[in-house]
């Protein structure tokens, strides 16, 4: 399945977060999330397998109580249950995750 990221829809989070889901299938989900600079991806957990990239930008992600700066290129997973969370260090910092099973609480939203 193709799916134009032009014709995805962009939710406003807040607090200069954005969040695209770019497509769906399966288990799987990929979601850009974009960031203003000092924007909080506020610390969570969830059932979820979770891996991301940082395509653009530079930030501290932290899982598990652990903080790393991270830039672009960079990429982190998170286990099912994770303590995890980002603070963006520039503006248009952008993280594409990946999701196994779905975020059903992203698609209802």
């Amino acid at each position: 399945m193709i799916i134009k990221r032009n014709d995805t829809e962009i939710k406003d989070l807040g607090e200069g977060v954005t969040r695209r889901i770019l497509n769906r299938g399966g288990s799987l989900m990929i979601v850009e999330f974009c960031f203003k600079k000092g924007a909080i991806g506020a610390l969570h957990s969830h059932p979820h397998e979770q891996i991301g990239c940082i395509t653009s930008g530079s930030g501290i992600f932290s899982i598990d109580g652990k903080e790393t700066e991270i830039k672009a290129g960079d990429s982190m997973y998170m286990p099912p249950n994770a303590i995890h969370g980002f603070v963006a260090h520039e503006d248009n910092t952008v993280i594409l995750d990946i999701f196994t099973p779905q975020r059903e609480d992203f698609i209802d939203a």
